[in-house]
């Protein structure tokens, strides 16, 4: 077990779609964004930040989505298990998977974690089970076997304040963030409550956005925390996602 707390970022796949899609009324290429899952390895446990997509998303070259198509994939080796493998954690290991929401892309890799507990808001569990749509809510990626623990409101993961989960809702009813307090200060793992960081530069939210007024809200406080140093690690952020080294501490 780690001795200080430690957060290694990987990426578990892509997705492609239109400048609009994140900010309407932008225009050009296709963007390529990660589908980004976290470690947090605390003295007291191992947690996954979500979880990427599942099997039915894998491609191969012959495959591929057409760089000009909308969609999701990932490719071998890209899996959060092979992730963590290449670094040397067996996946058996993880404790908790905090789901930022329970869409596809997010917690699709929760089947390879048979001992952990998967934790997420009461409203946002609600939601998925009572509006079940596939490609965006579907049973085959949050219903692992694993148990489901699901919160209210804000809640500390280790008990010591250096990783606490909070709500940022709007995305979907029941979003969520982790706040991790590393050594050089504190990082925000922000989901799909923010999708890059232009949409926060901007205070533009995308057209995917369940409760308009909620994620206003969720802007205006990732805005502040951002003015006070808070580094955020936006959702779909292929610009931001270039400078991120990838199976390896963070720093």
């Amino acid at each position: 077990m780690t001795e200080v707390l430690r957060l290694f970022a990987f990426n578990c796949g892509w997705f492609q779609c239109r400048p609009g899609y994140f900010i309407e009324g932008d225009e050009g290429d296709y963007l390529r964004g990660p589908v980004p899952s976290y470690l947090i390895d605390h003295p007291k446990g191992r947690a996954l930040f979500d979880t990427g997509m599942g099997a039915r998303y894998r491609r191969d070259c012959e495959t591929a989505l057409p760089a000009n198509k909308f969609g999701l994939q990932w490719f071998e080796g890209m899996d959060i298990a092979a992730r963590l493998r290449a670094i040397d954690v067996d996946p058996t290991s993880i404790d908790w998977i905090v789901n930022s929401h329970l869409h596809v892309d997010h917690c699709g890799g929760n089947v390879h974690f048979p001992n952990a507990t998967a934790i997420v808001q009461a409203r946002e569990f609600a939601v998925a089970c009572d509006r079940p749509e596939p490609g965006l809510y579907d049973a085959l990626d949050f219903d692992t076997g694993q148990p489901m623990r699901t919160i209210e409101g804000e809640f500390d993961l280790f008990g010591d304040g250096s990783v606490r989960i909070v709500p940022t809702y709007g995305h979907t009813p029941g979003h969520q963030s982790v706040i991790v307090k590393l050594t050089r200060g504190d990082v925000l793992l922000a989901g799909d409550c923010c999708y890059t960081e232009r949409n926060l530069d901007t205070m533009v939210l995308p057209k995917a956005t369940a409760d308009i007024e909620q994620g206003r809200l969720t802007l205006e406080r990732l805005s502040r925390m951002r003015a006070a140093g808070t580094r955020i690690l936006f959702g779909h952020d292929g610009r931001q996602w270039a400078t991120i080294r990838e199976n390896a501490r963070f720093e």
